[in-house]
């Protein structure tokens, strides 16, 4: 056999090819969005929906502001005249109104403004200019259209002071601005962009939160001003109503303290206690009634409903607490998959999951399947999946219901390139592996278990529970992996899952082996458009995973190997698949390129564990030449493949 080449090892691929700029760090979070929600209207986001808002309505009539001469045509004179004097009119109109001739400037000036493509000083520049057009009329033309969407424009582009002087000229008519359809993206923009005017904005909804929650329009403005601007003090206020006019009345609330319902609670004689609990049902009661409203999707909504939820876990008449959480399972049921994509709203969501009947959970599930793929792909409405996969007593239903979904081939390709849908695919596989999941997520996830065990409503063993669930996975797993596997393998994210599909799967993977092996018979090294797998860092380790039989565990100091998986299978099918043609010469290849710590690796396992064929065969293809020529060179795992060679004896 001939003598390999020495090549110098290059310098590994990042695992996103090219190098990509930085994206800009988003400046404010995202609100979350009901997984019931279609996808075309969750995509645009608070920022995005004024601007857009009301924009094709309004064409026309912006198209007729513009002041360009008609071309008259032969034969349409008495066409021509009637339009002409229809815009004649239109501007008398216009010149009548209030503030007309304000709106005029501003909105030239806001036509170039709000265009994307102007340059930045320019654009400051133009934002002073309409500032000084707008000021001491802010309050008197906001309620229009198009007058609002130029204070937006102004608060969004303008300096501070310019936002703060629209702040200032419209306190007082807060409340009134939430209520508008199109105005309340301009209250939502200022409780953005002037922190200091936050809490004076939110003093002008106290009063009032319960009912501009169920108000069509300002239902969003307190949804988000909660979600998004407010600080654990101004959240405390804003969820004081739901407490009943008691609270809000006669217990003190401390200006920028919070203040929960269990520290108001705290020290009250026990009928203030009840009479307070139950002045908090009512009110959620009132938003679950009117689902239509909206309000039930809301993290305000989800945060008063968890406080209550949790102050029933306290009660010592176990009776009672009983009926009031019953009561809430029943409430809540219809509207269940409107809770589980906030932070509240998913303990929420497993509070009653854990305590509900195995009636209530087949409900549940039912409700969730038409949702399953905006489910896996959300970081908190996962977590409600997960503890379905952690109480449901019934597993073949599960499999119907909700798991022949999820582990369809079309399925798994939407889901694992996002790593939400990644670990959604992985959690039924590895459990709540520290590889995968955060510490944070993972005592989220452990907060159902001491609730459900107090609840002792599922029966069935934990550890058997675990292992049908994996069993129903793993066929369609291992088939997706067979079906896609070049395509997989070469992609970073691919190649994790199918990793660790390989690793813990049940049943047999040869197919998918095979499958995930064949592309390494490609020449080696690749061209410069066409790369060879090994060439790809991602794809490397997920070989040499495979061929160690498990991940390396820092506690441990040592791989901990999966009992699932058989890594001497997998080595001597890797010598027979890609060693199959010039004996052995693409291995060689590999060994003194980018795969040298792969092939360490197999010929490690082979002389540790491997059948003595394999072994004669690489210290064949490894012989004294061969080894004097990977001595020569510089790359990479040399050390470590030579040492391995070594082993074979």
């Amino acid at each position: 056999m001939g003598t390999p080449q020495v090549s110098k090892k290059r310098p590994a691929n990042s695992q996103g090819g090219r190098d990509q700029p930085k994206k800009r760090q988003q400046e404010v979070s995202k609100r979350s969005v009901p997984v019931t929600k279609a996808v075309e209207e969750s995509v645009a986001s608070s920022e995005d929906e004024s601007e857009s808002a009301g924009e094709k309505e309004n064409e026309d009539n912006n198209a007729m502001d513009v002041d360009t001469p008609a071309s008259k045509k032969p034969g349409t004179s008495s066409a021509f005249e009637s339009h002409k004097l229809q815009k004649e009119l239109q501007s008398q109109r216009k010149a009548a109104k209030p503030n007309a001739a304000v709106m005029e400037r501003a909105k030239r000036i806001w036509a170039t403004v709000r265009q994307k493509d102007t340059p930045r000083a320019e654009r400051e520049k133009l934002c002073k200019e309409l500032a000084d057009v707008v000021r001491g009329k802010v309050a008197e033309v906001v309620f229009k259209h198009d007058a609002s969407r130029m204070i937006q424009t102004l608060v969004k582009y303008g300096k501070q002071e310019e936002r703060n002087m629209v702040a200032s000229e419209l306190k007082g008519r807060f409340k009134e601005l939430a209520q508008s359809k199109y105005s309340k993206f301009l209250v939502l923009k200022l409780m953005r962009y002037c922190p200091k005017h936050r809490s004076s904005i939110l003093s002008e909804f106290h009063g009032h939160v319960l009912r501009l929650l169920l108000h069509k329009e300002a239902g969003q403005v307190i949804s988000d001003s909660f979600e998004l601007y407010t600080n654990p003090g101004e959240k405390a206020l804003l969820l004081r109503e739901f407490y009943g006019k008691e609270v809000v009345l006669f217990v003190p609330q401390q200006e920028g303290v919070k203040t929960g319902l269990r520290t108001i609670l705290e020290g009250l004689e026990p009928d203030r206690q009840k009479r307070i609990l139950a002045a908090t049902k009512e009110n959620i009661q009132l938003i679950f009634e009117n689902p239509e409203k909206g309000a039930v999707s809301n993290a305000i909504v989800h945060c008063a409903l968890w406080e209550y939820l949790s102050e029933i876990e306290l009660l010592t008449d176990k009776a009672e607490a009983e009926r009031l959480r019953r009561e809430m399972i029943d409430l809540c049921l219809d509207t269940f998959a409107e809770m589980v994509h906030t932070k509240h709203g998913s303990l929420v969501s497993r509070y009653l999951l854990a305590y509900g009947t195995a009636k209530d959970r087949k409900a549940i599930i039912k409700l969730l399947k038409p949702h399953i793929e905006r489910i896996a792909l959300d970081a908190e409405a996962q977590l409600v999946l997960f503890t379905v996969l952690d109480v449901t007593d019934d597993t073949k239903m599960l499999s119907k219901s909700l798991l022949s979904d999820l582990t369809s081939q079309q399925m798994v390709k939407k889901l694992y390139p996002d790593a939400n849908g990644r670990r959604t695919l992985l959690y039924p596989l590895v459990g709540r592996s520290t590889r995968h999941f955060t510490p944070a997520t993972v005592k989220s996830i452990n907060t159902t278990d001491a609730i459900r065990e107090k609840a002792g409503t599922s029966k069935k063993d934990d550890a058997l529970r675990r292992e049908e669930i994996r069993k129903i996975i793993s066929e369609d797993m291992l088939k997706v992996v067979q079906e896609n596997a070049k395509e997989m393998m070469l992609d970073p994210a691919g190649s994790l899952l199918v990793t660790e599909v390989l690793l813990y799967a049940d049943g047999d993977a040869s197919s998918a082996i095979e499958a995930i092996l064949k592309p390494l018979q490609a020449p080696y090294p690749g061209t410069e458009n066409s790369k060879h797998p090994i060439e790809y860092g991602h794809t490397a380790r997920m070989i040499k995973t495979l061929l160690q039989g498990g991940h390396w565990s820092h506690s441990a100091k040592g791989v901990e190997r999966s009992e699932s998986f058989d890594a001497n299978a997998f080595a001597s099918a890797f010598i027979r698949v890609v060693g199959s043609e010039g004996e052995g010469s693409r291995v060689v290849a590999m060994a003194s390129g980018d795969g040298a710590f792969v092939v360490a690796e197999l010929c490690s396992r082979v002389a540790a564990e491997g059948n003595k064929d394999d072994q004669d065969l690489l210290k064949e293809w490894f012989d004294k030449d061969v080894v004097a020529t990977l001595k020569k060179g510089e790359g990479r795992g040399a050390g470590a493949l030579l040492q391995s060679i070594q082993t074979l004896g």
